[in-house]
């Protein structure tokens, strides 16, 4: 296990080898990422492969057999290679395993890349290459999480901070039920043409809220005293996640994901998941997100 620092200008970042996590995104010295104190939640920022959310007991059929996957997958559990490095730019590697391949039946790469692309910006990419001979069926998701308050705004409170769209929008959030499942049956309509969302504890006491097809995949996370937050830019992902663990945690979570944790209303098939992306032999599925912070 070792630590990847990039810098550019005033921003800087640090990458952690296992399981390809950013463990810090600091600008001018103020550090934006929660720092994984173990009491509350004791992660950064952890990657989703080959699923996003939970499977129906840990457990589904494939067309290569069994799958056998906790909450959010693998890939952020194993050490990654580093197969790049810049002073502002790092991409690590995954490969599939005996040990890989006993829970996940399939041959494949992924690649993680973080790049700071601007002043205040980073951007994390998502590869994935099918190097075996048959489809490959897989989810991936990010899931960086940010103090909040932010850096520099002393004197603010969590219910200071609110969710911004670039429109007004309406959208009707699933909830995550028993073992882990998405269920639309107790479905909320949190929004209803209005481009601000208020963060407020109670918004998490079902988990994570799911919010699908945001108006130019782009929110931002703000205070609405001072203006600091973070604006999270996601093309290519149709669903973003936005979570804080119960009590007074002092975090927001960003999401972006292709997929989602298995339906009520699913069986347990992996290639029949909602939105799971199918990958021919030899074929690439790239994808980014950006944060930039504010």
């Amino acid at each position: 296990m070792a630590q990847v620092n990039l810098k550019h200008g005033e921003l800087a970042a640090a990458v952690d080898t296992m399981g390809a996590q950013l463990c810090s995104l600091a600008l001018a010295g103020n550090e934006y990422l929660w720092q994984a104190d173990p009491a509350i939640w004791g992660k950064h920022a952890p990657i989703l492969f080959p699923i996003v959310g939970s499977i129906r007991d840990n457990k589904a059929e494939s067309a290569q057999g069994p799958v056998t996957l906790g909450r959010h997958g693998l890939a952020r559990d194993y050490e990654h290679t580093v197969v790049a490095q810049s002073d502002d730019s790092v991409t690590f590697e995954l490969t599939d395993s005996e040990a890989t391949r006993a829970a996940y039946p399939y041959a494949f790469k992924l690649n993680m890349t973080y790049a700071l692309t601007g002043p205040a910006s980073l951007t994390q990419t998502f590869r994935v290459e099918n190097t075996g001979d048959v489809d490959l069926p897989f989810s991936v998701g990010g899931h960086p999480a940010f103090n909040v308050p932010m850096p520099g705004t002393e004197g603010e409170s969590f219910d200071d901070y609110e969710l911004a769209f670039t429109d007004p929008w309406c959208c009707v959030a699933p909830k995550i039920c028993d073992g882990g499942l998405l269920t639309y049956r107790t479905a909320e309509m949190i929004l209803d043409h209005d481009d601000v969302l208020p963060i407020t504890r109670e918004l998490f006491d079902a988990d994570a809220v799911m919010l699908s097809n945001v108006p130019n995949n782009t929110l931002t996370l703000r205070s609405r005293v001072s203006g600091h937050g973070v604006k999270i830019d996601f093309p290519g992902f149709k669903y973003i996640g936005v979570w804080s663990a119960k009590g007074d945690a002092p975090f927001v979570a960003l999401e972006p994901w292709t997929g989602h944790a298995t339906l009520d209303t699913e069986d347990n098939v992996f290639e029949h998941k909602r939105n799971i992306i199918i990958l021919e032999p030899g074929a690439v599925d790239e994808r980014s997100f950006t944060v930039t912070l504010l």
